[in-house]
């Protein structure tokens, strides 16, 4: 397994990857607040109509939903991870990078 390293672009894959990472963790914590917003008016709304009787929320089949989807997404491995991350190192450290500044200047 022989790599030739190419300093040039390494530099505009790690550069390019920081620059998108930055504005797309800019604007997914832009969407997260807005989600977060639109979520919480949903729950009140729900306890309002349900302390009137208007209607009946089953709360823990709701939250079992939500522990459910989040397991599900965490048993999917990657086929050669090695390979995975040799490949993809330069541009996925610039994007996290960026994504991690974008994010926290949001």
């Amino acid at each position: 397994m022989a790599f030739e390293l190419n300093l040039q672009e390494l530099g505009l894959e790690f550069g390019s990857g920081a620059v998108i990472g930055g504005i797309i963790g800019f604007a997914a914590k832009k969407v997260a607040k807005v989600i977060a917003i639109l979520v919480g008016i949903e729950l009140a709304v729900f306890k309002f109509l349900e302390s009137r009787g208007i209607i009946t929320v089953d709360w823990e089949a709701l939250s079992a939903g939500i522990v459910g989807a989040s397991q599900d997404a965490a048993t999917g491995a990657p086929p050669s991870w090695l390979q995975t991350i040799l490949s993809t190192l330069s541009v996925s450290a610039g994007f996290t990078g960026g994504f991690l500044l974008g994010f926290k200047r949001g």
